[in-house]
Order: structure tokens, then sequence, then C-alpha cells
């Protein structure tokens, strides 16, 4: 019996060890898949977009040449105004007090250049009979030459405090619509301040600043689109309008303007647009380009995720940051960092990590 028992025993622990040994089936890593793309050079590299401001062609600033409190503003945003009218008014009181005190200096100088002048007359005609001395003639001609300049300098000071009270009143320098009004009535304004932007143009523009690299290949009469985002993406055409010649102060870029054609009443000044150049194809002009959707930004600046591959199924994961360039409509330009022939992710950035593995299928 115990014989039995015995080998049972011995039965089960070699069955067990036996089971032991034996291997478990590995299982196959998962790996997530991740989309990518190319950093190549672009073929259609001379296509280019820029954003820009719309504004009427023609825009005024109105303001005073001197200070005061308002006490006229016949002014309103989108107002359709005649050149000629009365927009705004300040209280120049002094400038007309020392206007009226110039005009009555001047109706005086005035009675003295006619009494003068009769007195001349006189004593010329009494010298011409000899009735009166060489001496009272010249006196009579010194007294008129004097009284004749007063009677200028008067004129003159007249005419200074009428620009006087002119600098205290803003008269519509032509037709168009107020585009913005920036003072309320009873306001203290200062000269020069800008009280409101008359638009008084013929047509609508977009102003943008252009790059060095670019500006060279822009030429006046040229023809570009403008697309709108505030009008739900509306395309417009356009043609380069005026270029200027050196950079605007404070940027490093040069100002250009495109003149809108066609019907222009739904763009206001001010609206945002993005302006399209497509310049004519050369090999020279071509740049490296990385997609819009592979570039991410940390603290350190701009980055992609490189995938390195291990074997055609399966790459890895490697931050790198570069030198990021200008926006072109298939991607960013890439300055430094990169080169031609890389791969990187252009899905589900936020999720990758640096090292991880990624399924290329």
């Amino acid at each position: 019996m115990k014989t039995l028992y015995y080998t049972l025993i011995l039965t089960v622990l070699v069955f067990g060890t036996a089971c032991s040994n034996k291997k478990e089936p590995v299982q196959k890593e998962k790996l997530r898949p991740v989309k990518y793309a190319e950093v190549s050079y672009s073929g259609i590299g001379q296509v280019r977009s820029f954003n820009g401001i719309a504004r009427s062609d023609k825009e005024i600033n109105l303001s005073f040449r001197t200070s005061g409190i308002l006490t006229t503003l016949n002014i309103a945003a989108g107002q359709k105004v005649h050149k000629g009218d009365l927009l705004a008014q300040i209280d120049n009181s002094e400038a007309r007090l020392s206007l009226e005190q110039s005009i009555s200096a001047l109706n005086s100088t005035k009675a003295n250049l006619n009494t003068s002048t009769s007195t001349l007359e006189r004593t010329k005609t009494l010298f011409e009979k000899g009735s009166a001395s060489l001496s009272d003639y010249e006196n009579a001609k010194s007294s008129f030459a004097s009284a004749e300049a007063n009677y200028e300098s008067a004129k003159r000071s007249v005419e200074i405090q009428k620009k006087q009270v002119g600098y205290g009143i803003i008269y519509a320098p032509a037709d168009g619509v107020i585009a913005s009004k920036n003072v309320e009535n009873n306001e203290n304004v200062g000269a020069g301040s800008i009280i409101a932007i008359l638009n008084a143009g013929s047509f609508m523009e977009v102003g943008l600043g252009l790059p060095e690299n670019v500006i060279n290949r822009v030429h006046k009469g040229m023809n570009v689109s403008a697309k709108f985002p505030a009008l739900q993406g509306k395309i417009f055409d356009g043609v380069v309008n005026e270029i200027a010649p050196s950079v605007e102060s404070g940027t490093a870029t040069y100002p250009v303007s495109i003149k809108l054609s066609g019907e222009t009443s739904e763009i206001k000044s001010g609206m945002a647009a993005n302006i399209t150049f497509t310049f004519p194809k050369t090999d020279n002009q071509e740049i490296l380009i990385v997609p819009i959707s592979a570039v991410g930004k940390d603290s350190k600046g701009n980055f992609v995720y490189l995938i390195e591959k291990q074997n055609n199924a399966v790459g890895l994961i490697k931050k790198q940051h570069f030198t990021i360039g200008e926006l072109s409509p298939t991607g960013f330009e890439v300055k430094s960092g990169l080169k031609a022939g890389q791969i990187v992710a252009t899905a589900g950035l936020q999720t990758l990590l640096d090292g991880q593995k990624v399924s290329l299928k």
C-alpha cells in the first residue's frame, strides 16, 4: 500500500515539474500606429501667403491744430459726409477775441491811412502852388507810408487770427464715410489728437508687409487673391498697387498695398485678410517644408517628432527642435534643424513621447 502511495506522489511531482518547465507563449508587443510625412523641398514654393488689414485707399485723420473743449461734434461711425460739412468745433473763444481785436486794429489803421492819404494829396497840391514847404510835403509822404505799412500789417494780423479761429473748426475735407470716432462732445482735446477717421477713397485695399526674401519677386500690377475669414472665407481678386522702396520703421518688412476689385461693400476697414501671391517657379526658390500638422511648440520653441525607422514596420520617436520660417500653403519653411528626407509624425503630437516605439503601418 505504501509503495502505491509513494508511486503516486512521485508521479505528481514529475508531472508538475514537466509542466513548470513548459515555456509560456510570448505576447507580441502592441505598438501605436502613427501618421507621418516626409520633410521635403516644396514643389510649389512659388505660392506664398501673408496676412494684411483692409482699409480705404484714402483715409484722412481728422484733428484740430489747437487744443480746447469740444462744443460741436457732428460725427458718428458709418456716417456719410459731404465736402464742407461742419464736423466738429472747439471752444476757441480766445482766438475769436484776438480776431475781433485785430479787426478793430485794422479798422483803426484804415482810418489813419485814409487821413494820411488826404493829407498827402492836399499837401502835394499846396506844395505845387508854393503854399507849402518841402519839409511839409516830405512829412506828409512819411506819414502816409507809415499809415500804409500799419494797415498792411493789420490786414496780415487779421488773416492770421482767422486761421487761428479756423484751427478750432473741422469741416469735411472730402466726400466719404466716418470710419471711426475717438472722442465725445465736451471732451478736452489736444492739438493733433485724432478725433475721427474719414474714409474718402474710391476703392478698398489691403495693407501688408513683405519680408526681404520676397519683396523683389513682387511687382506693381501683379495679380493676387485676398481671402477674408470674417466674410466666411470669401475670396476677392486684387492687384499690387503700391510697393514701398524701404522697410517700415520698427519692422523688418516692406509695406505693400493691394487694390481689390469687384464688389467690396462687405469689406470694412480693419478686417483681417490673407493675401496669396503666385510667383513664377524657379528651382532656386524652392524651400524646405515641414507639414503644419507636424509642428508643435514648447518652452524651448518649435519642435517635431522625428521617426527613426527601426525597420519597415517600426519606428522610434525622437523630439527635435528646429528653427521655423514663413508659413506657406504647404507648410512651414525650415530655417535650420531638419533635413530633407526625414520623417515626422503628423498627428497626435500631444500623446507621443521621446523614445517611444510606434508602428509605421
